[in-house]
C-alpha cells in the first residue's frame, strides 16, 4: 500500500540561487545607498542630486546596451507603461526619499520607506488579483513587526510634529509600490531590463534638470568634500546603475509578495551602515528587528512541495 504523501522542503535550485543572489545584491546596494545619499545631500540639493543620478543612469545604461548591441527602440505598446512605471518607481520614490532625509534621520527614513511591501501586497490583490498565501501573510507580519521595532517608541511619541519627513517618505513608499505592481501588471516586457531602466532614467531626468536649474544653486564640484564624492559615487554606481536594473528583473521573476517582502533586507543594511558611517548606536531593538526581517524573507522565499507517493 502506498505511503501517505508528506511534505518536504523544496531543494534550492539554480533558479533559486539566482533569485537569492539578486535579492542579496539589491539589499546591499540599496541599503548602503541610504547613508550615501545623506552624505551627498550635505552639499548637493535634492533636485540637483536626482538630476545628476538620473542623467548618469540613463547615459551609462543606454550606452552599455548600445555597446552590447541590444535594441534601444521601445515597442509602441510598451512606451506608456515604461513612462508610467518609471514615474512611480524612479521619479516618485527617489524624490520623496531625498526630501524625506532632509527632515528626519536616515535610519528612520529607511524604515518608513520599506513599509512598501505592505502597500504593494494590498495593491496586488486588487490590481493583479493575486492570492496571498498564509505563509506570505506571516512573512509580511514578521517583516512589518521588524520595521516597527526598528522605528522604536519615537513613532508613538512624535505626535503631529515633524511629520514632513515621514510624509515625504511614505509618499515615496506608496509610489514605489504602485510602480512595482504596474510593472508586474504589464508583464511580458519585450525590451531588455537595461534598456527599459535606462529610458526610465532618461524620462525622469528631464523634470529634475529643469527644477534644479530653476530653483537650486549647487556648489562647484571642486568645493565638494571627499564624503560627498564618495557618497555620490556609490549612489551612481550601485544604486542607480545596478540595483534599479536588478529590481526590474526581479519583479518579473517573482510574485509581488516575494519580490516586495524580499526588500525588507534593505533597511537592515541601511540601518547597519548608518551605525558605522553616521555614528548611530547599536541597540537590542536593531538586533531583534534584524532577526524578524530575516525570518520574514526566509518564510516567503521557501515553499513546501508535496512529495510523490512511494
Amino acid at each position: 500500500m502506498p505511503e501517505l504523501a508528506t511534505s518536504r522542503p523544496a531543494m534550492l535550485t539554480r533558479s533559486g540561487i539566482t533569485t537569492l543572489l539578486l535579492i542579496l545584491a539589491i539589499g546591499l546596494f540599496w541599503g548602503g545607498n541610504w547613508p550615501a545619499v545623506r552624505f551627498s545631500l550635505m552639499q548637493i540639493p535634492p533636485f540637483s542630486l536626482r538630476a545628476i543620478g538620473f542623467t548618469v543612469g540613463a547615459v551609462v545604461l543606454l550606452g552599455w546596451a548600445w555597446l552590447k548591441g541590444w535594441p534601444l527602440r521601445i515597442a509602441p505598446g510598451e512606451r506608456l507603461w515604461l513612462s508610467v512605471t518609471g514615474l512611480f518607481t524612479i521619479l516618485g520614490f527617489n524624490l520623496g526619499t531625498a526630501f524625506g532625509q532632509l527632515h528626519m534621520p536616515t535610519s528612520q527614513a529607511a524604515i518608513v520607506a520599506f513599509t512598501m511591501p505592505c502597500w504593494a501586497l494590498l495593491l496586488a490583490v486588487g490590481v493583479l488579483g493575486e492570492r496571498v498565501a498564509a505563509r506570505q501573510w506571516l512573512g509580511l507580519a514578521l517583516g512589518q513587526g521588524g520595521l516597527l521595532v526598528l522605528l522604536g517608541p519615537a513613532a508613538w511619541q512624535g505626535g503631529f510634529e515633524g511629520l514632513t519627513g515621514p510624509l515625504f517618505v511614505l509618499a515615496a513608499a506608496l509610489s514605489w509600490a504602485l510602480g512595482t505592481v504596474l510593472i508586474k501588471r504589464r508583464g511580458g516586457w519585450q525590451g531588455h531590463p537595461v534598456v527599459i531602466t535606462g529610458w526610465q532614467f532618461a524620462l525622469s531626468a528631464v523634470p529634475m534638470v529643469v527644477l534644479a536649474l530653476s530653483f537650486e544653486s549647487t556648489p562647484s564640484p571642486g568645493a565638494w568634500q571627499a564624503a560627498t564624492w564618495l557618497g555620490l559615487g556609490y549612489h551612481l554606481i550601485f544604486a542607480i546603475c545596478l540595483a534599479q536594473m536588478l529590481w526590474f528583473r526581479n519583479v518579473n521573476r517573482l510574485s509581488i509578495g516575494q519580490s516586495t517582502i524580499s526588500t525588507l533586507l534593505i533597511p537592515v543594511v541601511g540601518v547597519a551602515s548608518a551605525l558605522i558611517l553616521l555614528g548611530e548606536p547599536l541597540t537590542a531593538n536593531l538586533l531583534l528587528a534584524l532577526a524578524l526581517i530575516l525570518a520574514s524573507v526566509a518564510i516567503v522565499l521557501t515553499r513546501r512541495e508535496p512529495a510523490s507517493a512511494a
